[in-house]
């Protein structure tokens, strides 16, 4: 994707997406960001793109308006930790933990989203390989890879080579439902597909997963609006 300015009372970034499905151009302002994507067909002009994004720039600022802000991490802010509400403290330690019901980070640290970004995805990697790992064995399968990633569209995947790639935002999460989202990629190694037999599976990994597929639902998009620093264009 590739990044145009749309001029105004604020400025908009644009990221525009060629796409060979698109048949028409259309825009998309995602409700976990705010990122506004305009599609258009491969063959399309540049200059017609952005003539319909200028058309349509009211509708975008009031789609941005009505986006909830994403918030960094800060001193005495919450944050959450496998569900739990953790407040961010600044102490005498020398890498961030865990004490109680405080995230402890070392005293006037810089780069602090950094740095709690860093503890997060190392936990995350923690527990997803062993819900994997655990999920693997129940099915008689081994995992090539596991790989984290900050992903908008997806909390996670998995290729027919066995690799699998989790959202490590996934660690903010209630332990359940991390694991559920180990189990459901897991069972993709047996079937790749959402038939009643993947389904099947899932249920005996994770008895009762409705509940975990439904917090995802109504609170997924709330891990994602904590600011930890620019994501790479396209995820």
């Amino acid at each position: 994707m590739s990044e145009r300015i749309l001029p105004g009372e604020p400025p908009v970034t644009l990221f525009l997406r060629r796409s060979a499905r698109a048949r028409r151009f259309a825009l998309r302002v995602s409700r976990l960001d705010g990122q506004v994507t305009l599609s258009m067909p491969l063959g399309a002009a540049e200059t017609e793109a952005l003539a319909f994004a200028r058309a349509k720039a009211g509708w975008i600022r009031g789609a941005l308006a009505a986006t909830p802000p994403r918030t960094g991490p800060a001193f005495g802010a919450s944050l959450p930790f496998e569900g739990r509400s953790l407040t961010i403290t600044a102490a005498a330690v020398r890498t961030v933990r865990v004490a109680g019901e405080a995230l402890l980070v070392p005293a006037g640290a810089d780069r602090l989203a950094a740095r709690i970004a860093a503890f997060l995805k190392l936990a995350a990697r923690q527990r997803l390989q062993e819900a994997s790992a655990r999920h693997a064995a129940a099915v008689g399968r081994s995992i090539r890879q596991i790989s984290l990633r900050d992903t908008r569209s997806r909390w996670g995947s998995c290729t027919a080579d066995g690799r699998l790639m989790y959202s490590w935002r996934l660690i903010m999460a209630p332990p359940p439902v991390l694991d559920y989202v180990a189990a459901h990629e897991v069972a993709h190694l047996v079937e790749m597909n959402h038939s009643p037999a993947f389904w099947a599976l899932v249920a005996r990994l994770l008895p009762g997963h409705a509940a975990e597929r439904q917090w995802l639902r109504r609170h997924g998009a709330m891990l994602h609006r904590i600011d930890f620093g620019p994501a790479p264009v396209g995820q």
